[in-house]
């Protein structure tokens, strides 16, 4: 409280990133933590159906899993393109049902594809705020020390002396912004890496369900013929 007002600024900001910093932390680790545990029961029910419809009926349980994202899409996209085939023997009411086909394989896939960037960028938000709170909470923290120590030069000029009850409170004051600046810091260096770690495994699961996703697609439309 008793440092000059260019210090106080810097402090009030670094306080102001860290407050942020770690309520993104709290935010994207409840986040992960939702998104992980619907990923896991949403894989469950998919893998235990036997129809696409059956999954989607279950997906509005589990809304947090990143999953449920690239299924809707790829579902939506194989109901945009079903379409009914008129038989032959269409005028005969004995005439054989209609049966639905899929036009195009590679626009699901392409769906798949874009759902599954939307999904990496919903899960990538605000962590990169984490790797600018990093980078510059030293720099904003060295900028208080600098100022600090000019005003503490200034002291020693103005009293002309150097005794250390002269010096020693302007350098402390001007190192605690360093320290404050690395306090800020280290939490968000320690959690970006955590959430990119965390968003490349989502990012890898979501690339394997879609390959599955399609995979078991393309069997349904080999058995139909």
């Amino acid at each position: 409280m008793r440092t000059g007002p260019v210090n106080q600024s810097v402090l009030a900001l670094l306080g102001i990133l860290s407050i942020v910093s770690w309520a993104i932390i709290l935010h994207k680790s409840l986040t992960y933590y939702s998104a992980g545990r619907h990923t896991l029961a949403f894989l469950d029910a998919f893998r235990k159906s036997s129809k696409f419809s059956e999954v989607q009926a279950v997906c509005a349980t589990i809304p947090h899993s990143p999953l449920v994202g690239v299924f809707q899409a790829g579902y939506a996209e194989i109901n945009a393109q079903l379409r009914v085939t008129t038989p032959a023997g269409a005028g005969n009411p004995a005439a054989a049902a209609a049966r639905p086909i899929l036009k195009s394989l590679a626009a699901v896939d392409r769906a798949l594809l874009r759902a599954s960037a939307v999904e990496v960028n919903k899960l990538e938000k605000k962590v990169t705020f984490l790797a600018t709170i990093a980078s510059a909470s030293p720099f904003i923290g060295l900028f208080g020390t600098v100022w600090g120590i000019m005003t503490s030069f200034r002291a020693i000029a103005g009293q002309q002396t150097t005794s250390l009850a002269v010096v020693a409170p302007g350098i402390a004051e001007a190192l605690f912004a360093t320290a404050i600046g690395l306090v800020a810091a280290i939490p968000a260096t320690i959690f970006y890496n955590k959430f990119i770690s965390d968003v490349n495994k989502q990012a890898q699961r979501l690339e394997g369900f879609a390959d599955e996703f399609a995979a078991i697609l393309s069997r349904q439309i080999d058995e139909r013929g």
